[in-house]
């Protein structure tokens, strides 16, 4: 799995045109140029006469404010100032520190606007079109990320006409070794036709869908992270709490221009050891292309497959991959063409020493046309020159895609390459899964003070696949209560997609499966109050790890929310186990919340998903018969059953039973015996 959650240095230098205080936010508040900058800033504008007044970054023209909660507006201006901030008919004041800061906290707004937000101290600061409505946050990786576009109904969605009074603030990312100050800058984005591409699909749907009910604006704060891992969220404060995460957080360097140093003096080492008598610095590879064996002592990287997963963890820079190839007469004859797969991020081909070829972009196919008389009958030397920017490395995809087609056939260019590095390139700061608290430290600490209605969350799908499945439970819970204390709300709603379906069915089993006990997991933060999870077993995809359906599950979300807000009778769970017992060689299952009783999604077919255990917790495909809330199990492989589950595989669309209302069983376990899982956590 790809995770684009390296995008490129994280402190820039300040762009031409800036503030004094934006160039100070452009480096990272907590970085330490900011730190020595900001008192020269200050006395540079004190002896200039010179008065400054900013808003916080999260604060733009067309933003939406959180209605019915106390307003708290903040920012930075010259020092020794009192400022006065308007908000449509609240007015306050606030004094400006020594350290440059202010902030003020107006009185409660009913939803409406638009009105116009304007501090006034020495310089006036005017934003204009500013809503007071409901500000949901969305949290976690590519599947919330997915934008609009990316979705199956995005080309309908984006021409059709929109809702106003729907925005959304895309938070540029950015991780961090210390909680920042501040957002890096980016604009509220009015829904329009054609800009709502852009938006988060599954935060799009929910809000139109809470519209359509509720009738107020809507702000949608998109903080998402794809390929981020569940422990990159969780607020410093919390990880030092917690004994897996706190050495990792406690070793992270004073600021990200040093982590990004002593990242590279680690991987050093172990880089050494990867390629051993070739030296890592001052290397010529202006002959790496070369038609010859120049690479018979160079370690060997297989393809298609990441260079993190071969012994090159966390290596982004240039690595050549270089694959001798024997032709026969008849294949070198003529033109041929030459596959590569796919290779992240970016490369440059040659074939016999001539170049034939190169682009960027970790999704695209590469194919190379071959000239008449490029190929030779005998040895023949491809290289390729691989640039990774971040997250994995290498050519990677489908083994039928790396070959070389010619005049006489096919020859497969998987298996063994020789490899070797040319330059390592060392990050200008951190990345997401770097190290826990993060992402949350650039995306989420920043926005301290800031009231939201509520959080709207998928993630999970990194640490299924990094097999701390039941590790999760605890963290999650951990995560949703400490957002709930950054925000100062302990009522806070934090709704969540489970992961979704994913896998060949072929490759299902009902034991040791992480997939199934990350959802478990997931399901466990439900002990929580005002949490709601949304079922998505029957929109996944078996071949792409991201479901294009988002509507149905921004849908099942404004459902959930609708229903803690008092706007919706029925419940919007799906069916609920509430009890189970074995009997007579068979296993009940008993359910409240089915809304009329339990049925399959269509009628007529039998209930599927469902396997039955004895006390050699063999897990066996079982019968099922619906019965109004209950569900009697039975196989006859299985004499006397003592536990059940369903839909307890990776894959679990042929799992089919529904509520009256259409809404999927959530997957279930009644044992609990012990996960696959289970001991695995962050560090160990």
């Amino acid at each position: 799995m790809k995770h684009r959650d390296l995008l490129g240095p994280m402190a820039r230098a300040p762009a031409a045109g800036m503030s004094p205080w934006q160039a100070v936010a452009a480096c990272g508040p907590r970085s330490a140029l900011a730190k020595k900058a900001l008192p020269l800033i200050l006395a540079l504008l004190a002896a200039a006469g010179r008065a400054e007044v900013r808003l916080s970054e999260v604060f733009g023209e067309h933003l939406v404010l959180q209605r019915d909660r106390p307003l708290r507006v903040w920012g930075q201006a010259t020092p020794g100032q009192t400022l006065t901030v308007e908000l449509g008919p609240r007015t306050g004041q606030a004094r400006v520190s020594a350290d440059g800061r202010w902030q003020v906290q107006l009185a409660a707004l009913p939803a409406g606007g638009p009105h116009r937000l304007v501090v006034k101290g020495d310089q006036t600061v005017t934003l204009n079109d500013v809503l007071i409505g409901d500000v949901w946050l969305l949290g976690g990786q590519s599947n919330m990320e997915m934008s609009l576009a990316d979705s199956d109904t995005g080309a309908q969605e984006s021409g059709s006409p929109q809702n106003p009074q729907l925005r959304h603030l895309r938070v540029p990312l950015r991780a961090s070794v210390k909680p920042e100050a501040e957002i890096a800058p980016a604009p509220w984005v009015v829904a329009e036709p054609g800009k709502v591409r852009a938006f988060s699909a599954i935060g799009y749907h929910f809000a139109k869908r809470m519209q359509a009910v509720q009738g107020v604006p809507i702000g949608l704060l998109n903080v998402s992270w794809n390929g981020s891992m569940l422990e990159t969220w969780v607020s410093r404060d919390a990880a030092l709490r917690n004994l897996d995460l706190a050495p990792a957080v406690r070793a992270l360097p004073a600021d990200n221009a040093a982590f990004g140093a002593a990242q590279l003096r680690r991987l050093e080492p172990r880089l050494s050891a990867w390629q051993p008598g070739l030296p890592l610095q001052g290397v010529d590879a202006s002959g790496w292309s070369a038609a010859g064996d120049i690479d018979h002592n160079w370690p060997t990287l297989q393809a298609p497959g990441y260079w993190e997963d071969q012994g090159l963890p966390d290596v982004d820079g240039i690595v050549w991959m270089r694959k001798r190839i024997e032709l026969s007469t008849a294949q070198a004859a003529g033109s041929a063409q030459l596959h590569l797969a796919q290779v992240d991020d970016c490369d440059e081909t040659w074939v016999n020493g001539q170049k034939v070829g190169g682009q960027c972009g970790f999704e695209q196919l590469r194919r190379y046309a071959l000239p008449a008389g490029l190929l030779r009958a005998g040895a023949n030397w491809i290289a390729v020159r691989v640039t990774d920017t971040g997250g994995g490395g290498g050519i990677h995809g489908s083994a039928d895609e790396l070959r070389l087609e010619t005049a006489a056939g096919t020859v497969s260019l998987a298996g063994g390459w020789r490899a070797r590095i040319e330059s390592v390139a060392a990050a200008a700061g951190p990345v997401a899964n770097d190290a826990p608290t993060l992402a949350h430290n650039g995306l989420v600490a920043p926005l301290h003070g800031l009231s939201v209605r509520g959080v709207l969350w998928y993630q999970g799908e990194t640490n299924a696949l990094g097999g701390r499945a039941a590790a999760y439970a605890e963290g999650f819970k951990q995560l949703i209560q400490g957002w709930r204390g950054q925000f100062a709300d302990p009522k806070l709603p934090f709704f969540f997609v489970q992961l979704a379906s994913w896998r060949p069915l072929a490759e299902n089993q009902p034991d040791g499966n992480g997939w199934a006990e990350l959802r478990a997991s997931q399901a466990a933060a439900l002990a929580l109050p005002h949490t709601g999870m949304a079922t998505a077993i029957d929109v996944g995809d078996a071949v792409d790890i991201h479901p294009r359906d988002k509507r149905t599950l921004g849908d099942r979300l404004a459902a959930l929310a609708l229903r803690e807000l008092g706007l919706r009778a029925a419940p919007a769970t799906g069916p609920r186990l509430a009890g189970h017992q074995a009997r007579s060689g068979e296993f009940e299952l008993r359910f409240d919340t089915t809304v009329g009783g339990l049925r399959t999604a269509r009628s007529g077919e039998p209930a599927r998903g469902f396997y039955v255990a004895g006390a050699d917790r063999r897990w066996v495909p079982a019968q099922a018969r619906i019965d109004g809330d209950r569900i009697v199990l039975s196989s006859p492989a299985v004499a006397a059953p003592v536990a059940a589950r369903y839909a307890w595989v990776g894959n679990a669309s042929e799992a089919n039973v529904v509520g009256g209302d259409g809404l999927p069983l959530p997957p279930l376990r009644t044992d609990d015996w012990p996960l696959a899982s289970a001991g695995r956590r962050y560090g160990r």
